[in-house]
């Protein structure tokens, strides 16, 4: 299920996950990036295989990368270790900065993202029963510095990592297809011309990239996504 190029068996770079995961589509978005074939193994919605437990038995959750045999947990420490395993070579971009700065500034914003952006999902497509406007309010803020942070990264590039999609562009990009579902579904405008011109543009060329457009799927079927599985959404995220 992929890309050609480098790691030859693509049962030697298998991901564990689900097509409706952001998380997941973070390491399928760089291993495209990287041109590293790899087997999907989708998960079922609301079971965890084996396989998953095996692998990720602390937090017993998707994604997980095996490479040989070997997992790896948690999304953007996966995309880490992509960037590291195939490093840029035959036209392959780097994703991570060069330099420490850059990374650790790159590396604050993706904590960022992640402490922001899924909360408001949650709260937008009605798998927590909290305030909807205040959810709204809390996301839009959070774009608005995530577009000040854009002008800084990019550089007045086309992407967050310059030239090329990065670090950030997978972290926030890999959410563009939720962000704009809980927008239908909620009734709310988060990716505002107004507000977040540059992001709205960048939005636009990341899910037309041909890393991105067979992975990130379109609001619509995560609307119906929701619908569907409306119960066990909630049920997950009712507090213990």
């Amino acid at each position: 299920m992929s890309s050609t190029n480098s790691s030859g068996d693509p049962a030697a770079v298998r991901v564990v996950g689900g097509w409706a995961s952001p998380f997941v589509n973070r390491v399928v978005v760089a291993l495209k990036l990287k041109g590293v074939e790899h087997e999907m193994l989708q998960e079922t919605v609301g079971k965890k295989s084996e396989l998953l437990l095996r692998s990720n038995p602390v937090h017993k959750k998707i994604p997980v990368l095996l490479h040989h045999g070997k997992p790896i947990a948690e999304s953007l420490i996966i995309v880490e270790y992509i960037d590291e395993v195939w490093p840029a070579s035959n036209g392959a971009p780097s994703i991570l900065p060069r330099d420490p700065y850059g990374r650790a500034v790159e590396r604050f914003w993706a904590k960022y993202i992640d402490d922001k952006i899924p909360p408001g999902i949650r709260v937008l497509r009605g798998s927590v029963e909290e305030d909807k406007d205040k959810a709204a309010g809390e996301m839009s803020t959070a774009l608005q510095h995530l577009e000040e942070a854009f002008v800084k990264c990019s550089q007045g590039k086309q992407y967050f990592g310059g030239d090329n999609i990065g670090y950030l562009d997978i972290a926030l990009g890999s959410f563009l297809g939720w962000i704009r579902a809980v927008e239908k579904i909620a009734g709310v405008e988060l990716l505002n011309e107004t507000k977040v011109p540059n992001l709205v543009a960048w939005a636009d060329r990341f899910c037309a990239h041909p890393a991105v457009v067979d992975v990130v799927p379109d609001a619509d079927r995560f609307v119906e996504f929701t619908v569907q599985h409306a119960a066990l959404l909630r049920a997950v995220n009712v507090p213990k």
